[in-house]
């Protein structure tokens, strides 16, 4: 596992391999102001404390990844930390309720073919017919597309060009009309929420999410690597063994050459990154 968060931490380094030449000075006042609005999250932030700031040990706030400009990177950023946290919510949460015995135990009715009772998550997944784990990525990839703003929803801007991070359209009637509900409040339950309780809410699940991301990469951790976490084993929590490749799509698809490719991409990453900073 140890390799694996390895090539997870060095895979930030490719960005910094397209970073763009300084911008021009007419560009400053938006440069700043836009960090200044990211400071400004952060300082706000109910959790935040007295001496800690923004976390980027990378400096990436400074930066203009593609050439789109420093504002638009940072609503990259800022996008890409509220997506990863969501995601990370549901996988926590799917990781825990996988592990409960009415889910993972015998059906009488069988969830896929190839089902295998009293596995862990990640052998579920694994268990899972390739044709099925397309499935699912082919609608990842639909709900991923309608996020970035496909099909031009109405009143749509995208988070790089000055729309809001983290927002995401309404999708009902998309897929040609088989898609029948929202992602978010599917059955028009929420209450409209003030500009107060907006922001409340978005700490909140900024937060979450963050906890989330570690959360969920304990648990993983944990099961290919056992002991990897003793704050588990205070909480009397066991992590049944994981001997699998999790970072693998699908076993059949593995190559010993795809897992050492990490490491190549992040130091030709690397060493690009030095070349702009000498050049410049």
């Amino acid at each position: 596992m140890a390799p694996r968060l390895a090539i997870a931490a060095l895979c930030a380094v490719p960005a910094l391999g397209f970073l763009a030449p300084s911008p021009a000075p007419a560009a400053t006042v938006a440069m700043r102001g836009a960090k200044e609005d990211l400071i400004k999250l952060q300082t706000n932030n109910p959790s935040a404390q007295g001496w800690e700031g923004i976390w980027d040990p990378l400096g990436c706030a400074d930066f203009d990844f593609w050439g789109i400009g420093n504002e638009a990177t940072i609503g990259y950023l800022r996008h890409a930390e509220i997506k990863h946290g969501r995601v990370a919510m549901a996988g926590f949460l799917g990781f825990c309720v996988q592990s409960l015995p009415l889910v993972k135990g015998p059906h009488p009715i069988l969830p896929y073919k190839g089902y295998v009772p009293d596995v862990t998550p990640q052998e579920q997944w694994d268990n899972i017919p390739l044709v099925g784990k397309l499935q699912i990525l082919t609608l990842v990839g639909m709900l991923e597309s309608y996020g970035e703003g496909a099909g031009s929803p109405e009143g749509y801007v995208h988070y790089t060009k000055g729309g809001q991070p983290g927002y995401y359209p309404p999708i009902k009637g998309k897929g040609l009309g088989q898609i029948q509900l929202d992602l978010y409040d599917p059955l028009g339950w929420f209450p409209e929420l003030s500009p107060a309780e907006k922001e409340r809410k978005l700490y909140a699940e900024l937060n979450n999410g963050r906890l989330a991301m570690i959360g969920l990469f304990s648990l993983l951790s944990e099961s290919a690597v056992p002991g990897s976490n003793p704050q588990l084993k205070f909480l009397a929590l066991e992590i049944p063994k994981y001997d699998g490749k999790l970072m693998t799509f699908d076993s059949s698809l593995y190559s010993p050459f795809i897992e050492q490719f990490g490491y190549v991409l992040a130091a030709c990453a690397l060493v690009q990154q030095i070349q702009l900073r000498r050049n410049k």
